[in-house]
């Protein structure tokens, strides 16, 4: 992100984490979870991509699964680690640097915050920290273009344009998009935009 929308973005999410853990760690998420922990394999390893509240960090490490959660605000940090027993790293998208780590990564709600300059280079950045047949799941809110909604920048999806986008990967290959409603009580109008990618390459 540009400096200004990063720390903007990230500053958002430390002066209202209470605001915003009280809103999302509650919700059940179990028909999003599905179709991602069915491709990978038992007990194998998650990057919780902005891990937020610790919500889904908990899920999949009940599940049997390891997880190492990450997110770039300090206050998301605490939470996860609080809410789950397992220290969270402080860690913007942009510095990921694992090779061959993960079996999937799990970056829900989260990647929407990154530029559209930026966004090819975060996904070259997830597809090196998957293992060979890994499995990356992104979520972005429906729409189309840049935005900036009380200091957070979003960069906005439909399934015909993201599928565009991730076209242009050479590392990643799209295995399914599909749209939903929002999960929290009393937001019918938002709409969200999955996917779940593959690493090339594997088998």
């Amino acid at each position: 992100m540009s400096q200004h929308s990063d720390s903007s973005t990230i500053r958002y999410y430390d002066d209202y984490a209470d605001r915003y853990i009280a809103d999302t760690v509650g919700v059940d998420m179990d028909s999003l979870y599905q179709p991602f922990l069915e491709l990978l394999p038992e007990g194998g390893t998650i990057l919780d991509a902005g891990s937020g509240s610790g919500r889904d960090t908990k899920a999949f490490a009940e599940r049997g699964y390891s997880v190492s959660p990450i997110d770039a605000s300090i206050r998301m940090v605490e939470a996860t680690t609080r809410l789950t027993g397992i220290p969270a790293k402080r860690l913007r998208f942009q510095c990921l640097e694992e090779q061959d780590e993960f079996d999937g990564i799990w970056a829900c709600a989260s990647l929407l915050h990154i530029p559209l300059s930026e966004l090819d280079d975060v996904l070259v950045r997830f597809a090196n920290a998957l293992r060979p047949n890994g499995v990356c799941y992104l979520s972005f809110k429906e729409g189309a273009g840049e935005r900036t909604e009380r200091g957070r920048h979003f960069t906005d999806f439909t399934e015909d344009s993201l599928q565009q986008k991730l076209s242009e990967q050479s590392l990643l290959r799209v295995m399914e998009t599909w749209t939903t409603n929002d999960l929290r009580s009393g937001r019918t109008e938002i709409r969200w935009v999955n996917v779940l990618l593959q690493k090339c390459g594997s088998t």
